[in-house]
């Protein structure tokens, strides 16, 4: 039997989609091509992850443009939800779920008119050959979803990459952010273990909320320490004023957090955090059989120590001369540093405010 377009290229050529998004467009413009009426579609999947519930893909049938929506865990919206409801300022809409389960796929699309009975019996038929390659489409996206959210978003891509052997990796140039809660031991004696977690949590949300919203990776959390990175992708100096900015968003959003505790009666969390710029060896370290894919290398151990110095110093924020070289941002000096393991004195500045 002759498959039309659409069914046979979702039979041979659907399970090499290399992402739902193409998937998605390449479907509709096989269904366009099939002189199906369509103003646009939208997919669904659930994803295993700690805040993201399920992730959904838009497609405009007019510029062919794909963009992403997240659903959120506890939202309370239902599977699908949101693309129901941008499909249907397009158009009327035809929607299948790919499934019985709760957590199954949902295709949906709209049209440019009202789906006549053949139409709506195309796209059923649609969703159902679109099964087996939507399977395999969900089981890369919750592999992706959980490395990310293990990795973060570049250490995972390289994962993926097959950059999975010992001893692998590569020489980067970034800027690096150290930063850790003061007197965390004391705290965590005196504070109940599931408040403790609370608070660190509290904690890493400022700094890796900040991090990540200026183009950097956290790369790990150690205890109550964060270290993150901000790779050169273009000029040295953007990745700079990044970590610049990065660490400045997380002093406010600290400061509002202590606001917060003080108003609960407990008390305010202070912090030391350091920035550097060097290069570092970023791959593959462990055992044979358990990795971490982090960085090392002097510019690695070099932020750490400095991160050291923000107690000694009376400062919350500390930052490396070769920082300071490449940014336009007004820094307070605070000398040259010896510090222990690091052969050179290294020149100290701080923020104005700090």
């Amino acid at each position: 039997m002759k498959l039309a377009a659409p069914l046979a290229w979702l039979v041979d050529g659907a399970g090499a989609s290399p992402s739902p998004e193409w998937f998605l467009a390449e479907l509709g413009r096989q269904l366009l091509a099939d002189q199906l009426p369509l103003a646009g579609g939208a997919l669904t999947l659930a994803v295993p992850h700690p805040i993201i519930a399920r992730r959904t893909w838009l497609w405009r049938a007019e510029t062919g443009a794909v963009i992403e929506t997240l659903g959120f865990a506890g939202a309370g919206d239902l599977p699908g939800q949101a693309g129901r409801d941008w499909l249907a300022g397009l158009g009327p809409v035809e929607e299948e779920t790919i499934g019985s389960a709760s957590d199954c796929p949902v295709l949906g699309w709209a049209g440019t008119r009202p789906f006549d009975p053949a139409e709506a019996s195309r796209l059923r038929e649609v969703a159902r050959f679109a099964a087996a390659p939507l399977a395999a489409l969900t089981a890369r996206a919750a592999l992706v979803t959980l490395l990310e959210a293990y990795l973060g978003r570049r250490s995972a891509a390289r994962v993926r990459a097959g950059a999975l052997r010992r001893g692998t990796g590569e020489t980067i140039r970034a800027a690096l952010l150290c930063a850790d809660l003061r007197d965390f031991t004391a705290l965590s004696e005196a504070t109940e273990p599931a408040a403790m977690i609370a608070t660190l949590d509290a904690w890493f949300d400022r700094v890796a909320g900040a991090v990540h919203a200026f183009g950097g990776e956290v790369l790990k959390f150690i205890g109550d320490g964060v270290l993150a990175i901000f790779p050169v992708t273009g000029a040295t100096g953007e990745a700079c004023e990044a970590a610049l900015r990065a660490v400045v968003a997380a002093r406010a959003g600290m400061a509002h957090l202590d606001t917060v505790r003080q108003g609960q009666g407990l008390p305010p969390l202070p912090f030391g955090a350091a920035l550097h710029f060097g290069e570092m060896l970023w791959g593959n370290i462990g055992a044979a059989d358990r990795l971490d894919f982090t960085a090392i290398g002097p510019a690695v151990n070099l932020v750490s120590r400095l991160e050291g110095l923000c107690k000694p110093l009376g400062r919350s924020v500390l930052i490396s001369g070769a920082i300071a070289a490449e940014t336009t941002t007004a820094l307070i000096p605070l000398g040259d540093h010896s510090m222990r393991g690091i052969a050179d004195p290294c020149a100290v500045f701080t923020l104005p405010e700090d």
